[in-house]
Parts: structure tokens; C-alpha cells; sequence
């Protein structure tokens, strides 16, 4: 299993590099999902203010990866994301070069969609390009875009965390105004549109500098090879050297690309589909759809299932742990065999004297019991309406108290002829009396 980041966190397997981190994926144990987490190390100031913005900022739309949580551990930080497991831009034309006019349309219109709603927030991106652009694994359907990396984007009216004279940001992407040293604005960011537009319809990196040159010197240009010119004019209109001749919104930039959508030629019969693949790979040894697969088996081996029983508000709980039997009373308490009393050799054994409280004892049966007869026997429940139930719940047998025995009398077979004939006398006794 990976390194556990501030217990919640667990790195699996590095999926990129930014400029001041890089970003793996990761499993969020809280949250039982995987997510991109950025990493970066505590190196100075100015990387973890900038982790703090980034991380501080939270826009809710389907075009802009924002991130969502983040965790610090002993010299690290890091935040996490959803995790886009299309690659960037930069696969996609790394996998078929220049893409067809009505799917460039699809990905600026969205990339322009996000960037409303970044610019809404008051924020400026600062390094639109196309590594920094994101396609959600779609195949053959319609793409997904996302807008991604915060690290350098500022709210209009912070602080700048440069130096003067000092320019941040991915060269070949910047606005002429940029390199002046002007404040960032929401124009630069359409002007790096603009530029993410060239290279996806020709395939390689454009030459900014080369191509504000020529607009500076000549104005806008005509179309380039293999661009319709509905299109050119919008991307035109993003290009301007002058940031006042521009689009002066990402709206305003979305609804000339609608109009120019229009008026693009169909499809040629047999263009092939642009397909968006994973570019992230398949998991590691050890995780599974659901996470970690070794933790998960755990989980459910240490969790005994219990039956659930619906309670009264219609929610379901767990049944209660089976209860110990009570322990018995100490006048309860399982009897003990009575041990054998001394019998005289002169005599034979007398009838057992029964406890006048005592209840009438039941049968004795003649065959011998087995002690696992007896134990069975004390183990059996009660069964309550039936027979009595003074065999279980009664006082255990009276044992008289070896002082106060009494002598044993003759057997029944010598005392009874004894009796008849001592009644016999009697009654001849009084006979001769009435005579006299």
C-alpha cells in the first residue's frame, strides 16, 4: 500500500508534474474515492502563499477543476481534486496532430465557458496553456474539458508575489501587456485562448511573438491554411495585440464562436472521430475499483454480520449481542448430592423423610442416570404452562442434620403382624371385661 498523507490521504502512483509539485493519485479514505493530489514542499514564502490561493479558491462549475480539500503533513502540503484521467491538451493533439474545426469549436467553447465563471469570481488565471487544460476519458463521445492549475491565478487587486520587472507564467503563452509588466487582467487570459485555439487547428506550439509582430506591423492577417475563415475572425478577435481591441469578455468571445459555429462547412464523409483516451493507466497491485483491496477485505472479515431488525421509525439497526444467561440466586444454586448416611449393620435402610414445606417428590425411575443425562437435564429451559415446574424452581433437597436423626424403626413386614396381633389382644381384652 502507498504513504498515508495526514491519515486521510493515501498516495498511490505519481500521475504528473507541476511547476512547484507534483500530483499523484490518491485515495481518500474519508471520502471512499480516488482524487488528484497536488503535493508541494515547504520550501519558501512565496510556494506556500501561492498554495494558499490556490487552495482557497472554490468554483463550482462543470468546466473548471477547482480544488476541494487539503491536508498538511510535517514538511509537506498538499490539496486535492477530482481526478481527470484524459490527459491534457497536449496527449490529445500527441495522438492525431491537428484536430477538425467543429471539435476545436466544442473544447474552445468550453475553455471559454470556464473561464466565465473563473473571471466571475474575480479571478485571474495567469496561465492559460494547454498542459493546464484537461479532458475527462469520454472515447468517441462528446468531450469534456476542464480548466485546471490555480497555482499562479490572483484575485484582481492582491497583492503580486513577484518581483518587479519579473514575469510569471509559461513562455509562449503570455500577452504582450504581460510582458510590459502590466497588471493581470481577464483579457490576458483570452489572448492565451486565442493562442490554445492556433494549436489545436495547426497541431504545434504558434509563435506568439512572431505573430504580434505581424499584427502590430500589418493588422489582422487572413486566414492561415486549413483555418475557416469564421473561425480565424474569432480567434482574430482574441489575438489583438492591443487588449482594448479585444474580446472584452469570455461571454462575448463564447457567442461570436456560436455565430461563426454556423457557418462552418459540415463534416467531410469518413472523417475520422477524435477519441479522448485514459492516459492515467490501469491501478496499481493492491487497489481495486472500490480502493485498497487488501483494507477492504479486512474491514468486512473484522465486521461480523449482525441481522438488522426495522425499528420503529422505519430505519434499521443492528441486533443486540447475545446476552449471558443470569447467574442463579444462592438459594438456587444446583444442588449438590446428598452424601450417603451411615447406616447401622444391624439394620435396614428406612424410608427418606420428606420436608413437610417439600412438594410431593415425583417417581424415582429404578435404571441408572448418566452425569451427562444430569447436565442435559440442568441445561433444558422450563416449559412455562405445562407440567409444574417445582422440579426447577424449587428448594433444593432438605438433608437432615447428622445430630438430629432419629433412630430407624422395624420394617413394615415385622410391625404390621405385631400391630394385629397387639389389637387382637386388646379386643379380646375388652370382650372378657363385659363378661364379668
Amino acid at each position: 500500500m502507498g504513504e498515508v498523507f495526514a491519515g486521510r490521504y493515501e498516495l498511490i502512483d505519481p500521475i504528473g508534474r507541476g511547476g512547484v509539485g507534483a500530483v499523484w493519485r490518491a485515495w481518500d479514505h474519508r471520502r471512499r474515492r480516488y482524487v488528484a493530489a497536488k503535493v508541494l514542499q515547504q520550501s519558501d514564502a512565496h510556494t506556500l502563499l501561492r498554495f494558499v490561493r490556490e487552495q482557497a479558491l472554490r468554483i463550482d462549475h462543470p468546466h473548471v477543476l477547482a480544488p476541494a480539500s487539503w491536508a498538511a503533513d510535517d514538511d509537506k502540503v498538499l490539496f486535492t481534486m477530482d481526478l481527470v484521467s484524459g490527459g491534457s491538451l497536449g496527449h490529445v493533439i500527441g495522438d492525431y496532430g491537428p484536430l477538425p474545426a467543429r471539435f476545436v469549436c466544442t473544447l474552445l467553447d468550453q475553455l471559454l465557458s470556464g473561464l466565465a465563471a473563473v473571471h466571475a469570481e474575480g479571478v485571474v488565471h495567469r496561465d492559460i496553456k494547454p498542459a493546464n487544460i484537461l479532458m475527462e476519458a469520454t472515447g468517441k463521445g462528446r468531450p469534456h474539458l476542464r480548466v485546471s492549475d490555480f497555482g499562479i491565478s490572483m484575485r484582481k487587486g492582491e497583492p503580486r508575489l513577484t518581483e518587479t520587472n519579473y514575469v510569471i507564467g509559461t513562455p509562449g503563452y503570455f500577452a504582450p501587456e504581460q510582458m510590459l509588466g502590466a497588471e493581470p487582467d481577464f483579457t490576458a487570459d483570452l489572448f492565451a485562448v486565442g493562442l490554445v485555439g492556433l494549436y489545436l487547428l495547426q497541431g504545434r506550439k504558434p509563435d506568439s511573438q512572431a505573430l504580434v509582430e505581424h499584427f502590430a506591423q500589418y493588422g489582422t492577417p487572413s486566414a492561415p491554411q486549413g483555418i475557416p475563415e469564421p473561425l480565424w475572425q474569432v480567434l482574430a478577435g482574441l489575438l489583438q495585440p492591443d487588449p482594448q481591441a479585444r474580446f472584452r469578455s469570455a461571454t462575448g468571445a463564447r457567442k461570436a464562436l456560436t455565430a461563426a459555429v454556423e457557418m462552418l462547412p459540415e463534416p467531410a464523409p469518413g472523417e475520422e472521430a477524435v477519441e479522448i483516451f485514459d492516459q492515467i493507466g490501469p491501478l496499481p497491485a493492491g487497489f481495486g475499483p472500490n480502493g485498497p483491496e487488501s483494507a477492504s477485505h479486512q474491514a468486512s472479515a473484522q465486521a461480523p454480520q449482525q441481522p438488522s431488525f426495522p425499528s420503529e421509525t422505519g430505519s434499521f439497526h443492528l441486533a443486540p449481542p447475545p446476552q449471558q444467561p443470569p447467574a442463579r440466586p444462592p438459594h438456587t444454586a444446583q444442588p449438590q448430592p446428598p452424601s450417603p448416611m451411615p447406616v447401622p449393620a444391624d439394620s435396614t435402610p428406612s424410608p427418606p423423610q420428606v420436608h413437610p414445606s417439600a412438594p410431593a417428590a415425583a417417581p424415582v425411575a429404578s435404571h441408572a442416570v448418566s452425569p451427562q443425562q444430569i447436565q442435559q437435564t440442568q441445561q433444558t429451559p422450563p416449559s412455562y404452562g405445562g407440567p409444574s415446574t417445582s422440579a426447577y424452581t424449587a428448594q433444593g433437597p432438605q438433608v437432615p442434620h447428622p445430630g438430629a436423626r432419629k433412630r430407624p424403626g422395624p420394617p413394615s413386614k415385622v410391625a404390621v403382624p405385631v400391630l394385629l396381633v397387639a389389637v387382637l389382644c386388646f379386643a379380646v381384652g375388652i370382650w372378657a371385661l363385659t363378661q364379668v
